[in-house]
C-alpha cells in the first residue's frame, strides 16, 4: 500500500511544475484579456465557429457563461454544444504533462475544435427542423461576465482578486490535489482489481469503450476529465475512448443548463445531442486509429 502512495505522488509532483505554469499562462489571459472574452460572449458576431475555439481554452468558467447565455437567448444552440464539447477543462496539462501522452494532445485539440463547428452547425440545424428553437435570440449587445447568472461553480478562484501569481497556485494546489486523489485511487483499483481484469470492465480495445467514457465525460465536475486523463495516460483506455469523454465533458455547464434553462424539453434535447455525438466521434476514432 505504501507503493501504491508513493507511485501516484511521485506522477502527481512530476505534473507540478507543468500545471503551475499553465495556470500562471490561464491567470494572465484572464486577467488582461477578460473584456474582450465577454465581447467574445455577447457579440451580435457570435457563431459556432468562435465558439468551439474559445471553448478550447482551459478554462471553467466557458461552459457556465454558455449555458447562462443560452438561457438568456444571447446564443445559439450550435455555440452552446460548441462550447460543451471543445471544452477539456483539466485534461489538457494531464495529456501534456506525460511523455507518453503529449503527442496527442495536438491531435486531440484539433479533432474536438474540428468537430465541436460540426456538431454544433448540425444541433441549430436539428433544433430548426424540430421546432425546438423557436425563442428567438437577442442580438444586442451583452456584458455578461463568465461568472453571472445567479450560478457560481467549482472553480471560484478564477476571478479573484488576490492576483495572477497567487491564483495561479491556488489553482494548481486545488488541480495537484485532485490529481493526487485520483491517482491513489486509479492505483488502488489496479492493485485489489488487477490490470486485465480492469481492462476487461473498460471494454478496453472494444468500439464500445466510447460509450462508457462519454457516460463518465457526462458528470458535472473537473473530476471527469481527471479521470479519463489519467486513465488514458496509463493505458487503460483508449484515444477514442479519451475523446469521447472529453466531449462530452462540459464540466457544471450542463447543471447550470438545467437550473436556469426552463424549457426542459430542449435541456433534455441538448443532452442527448451531446451523448450521442460525443459517442459517436469516439466510435469512430476507435474504429480508425
Amino acid at each position: 500500500m505504501t507503493e501504491i502512495l508513493l507511485d501516484a505522488l511521485m506522477d502527481s509532483l512530476k505534473m507540478l511544475p507543468f500545471l503551475l505554469a499553465v495556470y500562471l499562462i490561464i491567470e494572465f489571459v484572464e486577467h488582461k484579456a477578460v473584456d474582450k472574452i465577454r465581447a467574445a460572449f455577447a457579440s451580435e458576431r457570435l457563431g459556432v465557429i468562435s465558439a468551439a475555439a474559445l471553448g478550447l481554452f482551459p478554462q471553467c468558467g466557458f461552459s457556465v457563461a454558455a449555458a447562462n447565455l443560452y438561457s438568456e437567448h444571447l446564443i445559439t444552440v450550435g455555440a452552446l454544444i460548441a462550447v460543451f464539447i471543445s471544452t477539456s477543462d483539466e485534461a489538457i496539462p494531464i495529456v501534456a504533462s506525460s511523455p507518453s501522452t503529449a503527442k496527442w494532445l495536438l491531435p486531440l485539440l484539433g479533432i474536438k475544435l474540428l468537430y465541436a463547428i460540426i456538431a454544433g452547425m448540425a444541433a441549430n440545424l436539428i433544433f430548426k427542423i424540430t421546432k425546438l428553437d423557436h425563442n428567438s435570440i437577442k442580438l444586442e449587445h451583452h456584458s455578461t461576465h463568465v461568472h453571472e447568472g445567479g450560478e457560481h461553480h467549482h472553480c471560484a478562484n478564477c476571478d479573484s482578486n488576490d492576483g495572477i501569481f497567487k491564483n495561479a497556485v491556488k489553482r494548481t494546489a486545488s488541480i495537484f490535489l485532485f490529481i493526487l486523489i485520483t491517482g491513489i485511487l486509479l492505483n488502488v483499483l489496479i492493485y485489489f482489481i488487477g490490470e486485465e481484469r480492469l481492462s476487461t470492465l473498460l471494454l478496453t480495445n472494444s468500439f464500445a469503450q466510447p460509450l462508457i467514457a462519454a457516460v463518465i465525460g457526462l458528470i458535472p465536475n473537473c473530476a471527469a476529465s481527471i479521470v479519463l486523463s489519467k486513465l488514458f495516460v496509463s493505458g487503460a483506455i483508449s484515444f477514442g475512448a479519451l475523446t469521447a469523454g472529453l466531449c462530452a465533458g462540459a464540466g457544471v455547464g450542463l447543471v447550470v443548463l438545467f437550473r436556469v434553462n426552463r424549457n426542459m424539453k430542449q435541456n433534455i434535447s441538448i443532452l442527448g445531442i451531446l451523448y450521442l455525438s460525443s459517442a459517436l466521434i469516439g466510435i469512430i476514432l476507435q474504429l480508425i486509429m
